[in-house]
């Protein structure tokens, strides 16, 4: 519903220090930008004993890669050997986790992750837009709901709880006040390009076609390469098809 995860978050890595510090995050700049050298690099400095900061840059390449399912579990282990740190960056891996289980298409396992990163951290708005992401995964649209009703409750002016709330709306059918919260959130941030494309659905299904076709359109000027802005042409493509007649056959003369 939320048009795919949200970038897993910075690493929790405050056990760190030094050469060791900055050896992870040269790594984890290598895996975003050629993440199989980097996977690599991580597993040639884990033989070395590069300890948590290569393993986290091993589940960060294998993020990168596509390969979510092993991330997932990575992340899931790094937490686990995280017992004796503090709880926020214990929750940021499983945060982390929860993430490449959503990219994995197992809201199941990513709804856990989530719940056990909100019991350790608290009502984060961060956590509970992600456990939002999870339910919707599921199709569980009123469950969202309340996690963004209460994100909205804490932190007011996040544009992109409102946008989301108003993908929730949508899907449960209430198209008045999702495009309130849609048009509430474009106030916070015009740019928005998931609120944009959401806008567009709104409009599109609302009978407003040329208000469709600006919004998508925008979302591919500000954003060409994303996925939001894939979704946007699919549906300007759509938007340009025009009807099939089928004319009937006339009955044989008798």
């Amino acid at each position: 519903m939320f048009l795919g995860a949200t970038p897993p978050l910075a690493a929790a890595t405050q056990e760190l220090t030094g050469e060791a510090m900055a050896l992870h995050d040269r790594c984890v700049a290598l895996a975003r930008a050629n993440p199989k050298e980097a996977l690599d690099k991580a597993s040639a400095w884990k033989a070395q004993g590069g300890g948590f900061g290569a393993d986290h840059c091993i589940a960060m390449a294998f993020f990168e890669m596509g390969e979510f399912r092993k991330a997932a579990i990575q992340f899931e282990e790094l937490a686990e050997r995280m017992m004796q740190m503090p709880a926020i960056h214990r929750a940021q891996t499983l945060d982390q986790a929860g993430q490449s289980w959503l990219d994995a298409d197992n809201p199941e396992r990513a709804r856990a992750d989530f719940d056990a990163a909100i019991a350790l951290a608290g009502e984060d708005p961060d956590l509970l837009i992600d456990r939002a992401e999870a339910f919707a995964q599921e199709k569980r649209y009123w469950e969202a709901l309340d996690d963004l009703n209460r994100t909205i409750e804490i932190a007011p002016k996040r544009a992109d709880a409102y946008i989301y709330r108003g993908s929730a709306y949508r899907a449960v059918g209430s198209l008045d006040l999702a495009l309130e919260d849609v048009e509430h959130g474009l106030k916070l941030a015009p740019d928005n390009v998931l609120g944009l494309l959401e806008r567009g659905n709104l409009r599109r299904l609302k009978g407003d076609a040329a208000g469709a076709k600006q919004d998508w359109l925008r979302v591919t000027e500000l954003a060409p390469n994303s996925r939001a802005a894939a979704a946007a042409k699919t549906n300007l493509a759509r938007l340009e098809e025009k009807p099939t007649i089928t004319k009937k056959k006339k009955a044989p003369a008798q």
